[in-house]
C-alpha cells in the first residue's frame, strides 16, 4: 500500500513544479519519502520532457521588448496558469524573448533552429520542460522594425495575457518622440478593445461582402423592403468598420475622437504629423483547443492506477 496521498502529490508538485505523474512515480519510487522523491526527480533531468510534449499547452505568458527601432513580442504557452506564475517560468520568458530581440528573430521556427548558451534552443527548451514540469511551447512571435521616422510602442496587461505592438511612421523625429508616448496608451486601448485590423485598406473584401449578407439577413428579418436594403448597406459597413479597426475606433480615453485623430493629435502639438502603420496583438491561448482538468479529481484517477 502507498505510503502516500493525493496532498503529498500535491506537496511535492508545488516544491519542484515537476509534472503530476513524475510526482507520483517519485514518489511510489522512494515510498513517499519527500527529500528522497525530490533527489528522484532531479535525477530524472531531461527524461521528463518528452513525455509532455503531448500535453496541451494554452496558458503562459506574452513577453515583450521594446528598444530603439524594433519592437519584438512572444506568446509562450504552457499548461497551467499556475506554472506560468512560476519564477522558473518567468525566468525563461525573459531568457526567450532576449534571445529573440537580440537575433531578430522574427518566427517561432528561428527561435527553436537557434543556439542559446552554447546549446541548441531545442535542447534549452526540453531542460525547461523538464525542470518546470509542463509543456512549453513557443507558439509565435511578432515583430516589428522602423528608423528615425518610425515610433514604436507596445503594452502587455499585467496578467501577461494580451500583449499589443504598435507603430507610426513620423514626419520628423521630434514627431516620433511625441508620438511614442502617444503609442503605449494606443497599444492600451486596443489591448481592451479588441480591435480586429489596423484600418479599413486592412480589411479583407471577403471580410466586407460577409458583413454585407449578414447586415442583408438582418434587415429582412426585420422586414426592410429589398428595394432599400441597398440604402442601409453602406452605414451598416460603416459601424462595422469604426468597430473593427484600430484606426476608426473612438478612443477609450476621449471618445470625441478616433484613436487615429489622437496620434496626428500627438504630432501635430510639436509640429509634426503621424499615421499608424502597424498593428499586432496577441491574446494568449487564442485558437489553442483548451482541455478543463480538475486538480483533485486528476489526482484521485490517477492514484487508481
Amino acid at each position: 500500500m502507498a505510503n502516500f496521498g493525493p496532498k503529498d502529490i500535491k506537496k511535492l508538485r508545488e516544491m519542484t513544479d515537476a509534472g503530476m505523474m513524475d510526482c507520483k512515480q517519485a514518489l511510489s519510487a522512494t515510498d513517499g519519502d519527500m527529500e528522497a522523491a525530490v533527489e528522484w526527480l532531479r535525477k530524472k533531468g531531461l527524461g521528463a520532457a518528452a513525455k509532455k510534449a503531448d500535453k496541451v499547452a494554452a496558458e503562459g505568458a506574452i513577453a515583450m521588448k521594446i528598444e530603439d527601432h524594433r519592437g519584438v513580442m512572444i506568446e509562450i504557452n504552457s499548461q497551467t496558469d499556475f506554472v506560468a506564475k512560476n519564477d522558473k517560468f518567468q525566468s525563461f520568458a525573459n531568457e526567450t524573448i532576449e534571445h529573440a530581440f537580440e537575433n531578430g528573430f522574427a518566427t517561432a521556427q528561428e527561435i527553436i533552429e537557434s543556439e542559446i548558451k552554447g546549446q541548441n534552443f531545442s535542447e534549452y527548451l526540453a531542460l525547461q520542460i523538464a525542470t518546470i514540469g509542463e509543456n512549453l511551447v513557443i507558439r509565435r512571435v511578432a515583430k516589428i522594425e522602423g528608423n528615425d521616422n518610425v515610433a514604436i510602442n507596445g503594452y502587455v496587461h499585467a496578467n501577461g495575457r494580451v500583449g499589443v505592438l504598435v507603430a507610426a511612421e513620423c514626419e520628423n523625429t521630434d514627431a516620433c518622440g511625441a508620438v511614442k508616448e502617444a503609442l503605449k496608451n494606443v497599444a492600451m486601448h486596443a489591448a481592451a478593445m479588441n480591435p480586429r485590423y489596423l484600418n479599413e485598406a486592412a480589411v479583407p473584401a471577403e471580410t466586407i461582402e460577409k458583413e454585407k449578407e449578414i447586415a442583408r439577413e438582418q434587415l429582412l428579418k426585420e422586414g426592410k423592403p429589398e428595394n432599400i436594403l441597398e440604402k442601409i448597406l453602406p452605414g451598416k459597413i460603416k459601424r462595422f468598420l469604426q468597430d473593427n479597426t484600430l484606426e476608426n475606433q473612438k478612443f477609450v480615453m476621449d471618445d470625441k475622437i478616433t484613436v487615429a485623430q489622437y496620434i496626428a493629435n500627438s504630432a501635430k502639438e510639436v509640429g509634426g504629423s503621424a499615421k499608424l502603420i502597424d498593428y499586432i496583438r496577441f491574446e494568449l491561448g487564442e485558437g489553442v483547443e483548451k482541455v478543463e482538468e480538475d486538480f483533485a479529481a486528476e489526482v484521485a484517477k490517477q492514484m487508481q492506477k
